[in-house]
């Protein structure tokens, strides 16, 4: 018997928790078969078998909390399963095909039987429901007659449907299965119940990650002295730039001229001019990095993700744009590596995509500077000569650490930003 065990993750990842089993006590497994997913504070990772056999018992089940080198699993050596044991190749699959020949035939005849039954039950039935409802009934072997509805006409729908299920499955007791149930809730899974009033309320575990997203937001918000500063930038000759070159652009790199780069170009160059917004604290040191890994905040599914843009100041504005969009589509597709995440130096997050006019940001730890980004909305401007316009402003917020950054650095440092995206010929002048 062949012990599974957690391998080795990652440098900074000392433990995961069981997201979800894909094979099953008693299933064969070759070597390099994917057996489950692991989900830790920053990514999801594969776990693939080292050897073949059989998947005997599984110890940990989903939801655990399981660390580097735990037992998880037991293999038995060999190839196949114990009820193909001594048969000879042939002869065991000439049984497994007789065996779904059976089993097919059982299925086709009582699938026949049950259509039969429910179309003769729905035949008799009075109640009112509309096409797709009859027919989910029909398929899930559904009384209409023994649903109830919220419809004060009695129209059944297909919630009504759906929800019949639910109190069906509350009612009879599962049938035994061979995947291993496990005494806490599944990451996402809900639970529906009553809150302390008695009141209906859904019970949902947050996944591994939320958690550590909660638990760093809460000790940055602690450990830091964290203060924010805000200004306004009128972005009519970013967004003319954007109008004339877009096409171009577009046709030469294969990508969109967005806002990002503009605004990754601005804050490289801002840090250069203020060096501690580039920094981290260590102990009693101030380590200024003489790098620039900007980190572009991204929305995922299980929440916040920064994956980073290396070296953006040795990049161009099509380089940029072309890296911001391969690391947001791997962020939606939780295919984000390690890598990826970690080691940003300065971090921008853009609340305006989702229409926030004005936000404090939280800072991502152990960075002591994040840039806020807001949405574009026109707003009368008065110009230098009194006369007033109707400009495209965006409102910026830079949160930082007040130990090391202070708060003239911190508006210098917006203030630059506001100077060279008013102004995005500077942009290429400053490198």
């Amino acid at each position: 018997m062949k012990e599974i065990k957690v391998p080795e993750l990652a440098e900074s990842i000392t433990e995961g928790t069981i997201a979800n089993w894909l094979k099953e006590e008693g299933d064969s497994v070759e070597e390099g078969d994917l057996l489950l997913e692991l989900e830790t504070d920053k990514v999801n990772l594969e776990i693939n078998a080292e050897d073949a056999g059989v998947l005997k018992e599984i110890v940990k089940k989903e939801g655990d909390t399981v660390e580097v080198g735990e037992t998880i699993a037991l293999l038995e050596a060999g190839d196949k399963a114990p009820s193909d044991a001594g048969e000879e190749p042939s002869q065991a699959d000439e049984k497994e095909e007789k065996a779904a020949d059976l089993k097919e035939e059982a299925e086709e005849a009582d699938e026949k039987a049950l259509d039969n039954r429910n179309a003769e039950e729905e035949s008799r039935s009075s109640r009112i429901a509309s096409p797709a409802a009859r027919k989910l009934a029909r398929e899930r072997g559904i009384n209409l007659d023994n649903v109830r509805t919220s419809d004060p006409s009695g129209r059944v729908s297909v919630d009504d449907i759906k929800n019949h299920r639910e109190e069906k499955a509350e009612e009879k007791p599962k049938p035994a299965s061979k995947k291993p149930e496990s005494n806490k809730p599944t990451p996402g899974s809900e639970v529906k119940g009553e809150g302390d009033d008695g009141r209906p309320v859904d019970r949902v575990r947050m996944s591994r990650r939320r958690q550590t997203i909660a638990n760093r937001l809460v000790e940055a918000q602690q450990n830091a002295a964290m203060l924010t500063t805000f200004n306004e930038v009128d972005l009519s000759a970013v967004m003319e730039i954007r109008k004339r070159r877009k096409e171009a652009f577009k046709e030469q790199h294969d990508v969109n001229l967005g806002f990002m780069s503009f605004f990754t170009k601005a804050s490289v160059a801002a840090l250069k001019a203020i060096p501690r917004l580039n920094a981290e604290i260590q102990g009693q040191d101030m380590l200024l990095k003489k790098y620039y890994d900007i980190g572009i905040a991204v929305s995922a599914k299980e929440g916040l993700v920064v994956p980073v843009v290396r070296d953006a100041d040795k990049r161009s504005f099509a380089e940029i744009e072309k890296e911001i969009v391969r690391l947001a589509g791997k962020a939606r597709d939780n295919a984000l590596t390690l890598d990826e995440l970690q080691g940003g130096s300065f971090t921008i997050t853009n609340g305006g995509v989702f229409g926030s006019l004005l936000s404090t940001p939280i800072l991502n730890a152990p960075q002591v500077g994040i840039l806020g980004m807001h949405k574009i909305q026109k707003r009368p401007v008065t110009l230098p000569d009194g006369s007033i316009e109707s400009r495209p402003m965006m409102y910026i917020a830079l949160s930082y650490d007040h130990r090391i950054v202070d708060g003239a650095e911190a508006v210098t440092f917006l203030v630059k930003i506001k100077e060279l995206l008013e102004d995005p010929e500077l942009l290429m002048l400053e490198g």
